[in-house]
């Protein structure tokens, strides 16, 4: 069985990776949407709120929910991938820019885990220009980030921001 994770912090999750996700679990007969709980870094949504917005962000796309798997780890992604049973990590490309920094990542990883390869996948064009760091700043200065986000992540995201 061909297994892929998607690692990633997902804070929030945008259009991007849903599409992102969409398109491996065509490829892949199961696909784990692997959500970065790393104690050092401070999220502006917990652990459990972002895998709580993917899985509704799904369940609303209509994705195959039963091939795709929404989990939590820390720590090194192809440890993550040894422990699942993955031989494949999945990451979206938006620019060449990404390519440098996905390409370091994706030669590290080998090094580190040479039964796991990479694959990646170019973002729909429409969804090139978003990123969940835009996206923060752009919703905390009250701008309109519906059309970047799925539903399910809007009110939350909302929530958090104005906690802060």
């Amino acid at each position: 069985m061909s297994v892929a994770v998607y690692p990633g912090s997902f804070d929030p999750i945008t259009n991007g990776h849903l599409d992102v996700i969409r398109r491996a679990s065509g490829v892949f007969e199961r696909v784990i949407v692997g959500v970065l709980a790393n104690p050092r870094k401070q999220p502006l949504l917990s652990v459990e709120d972002r895998i709580d917005i993917i899985r509704e962000a799904l369940a609303a796309d209509g994705a195959s929910v039963e091939r795709i798997e929404v989990d939590s780890f820390d720590g090194l992604t192809v440890d993550f991938c040894r422990a699942r049973g993955a031989q494949f990590v999945v990451r979206g490309l938006r620019a060449i820019s990404d390519f440098e920094t996905e390409m370091q990542l994706a030669h590290n990883n080998r090094k580190l885990a040479p039964e796991v390869d990479t694959v990646f996948f170019m973002t729909a064009v429409e969804h090139g220009y978003v990123s969940s760091s835009l996206v923060k700043e752009i919703a905390s200065f009250g701008g309109d980030v519906s059309e970047m986000i799925p539903a399910a992540a809007a009110g939350r995201l909302l929530g958090a921001l104005g906690r802060r």
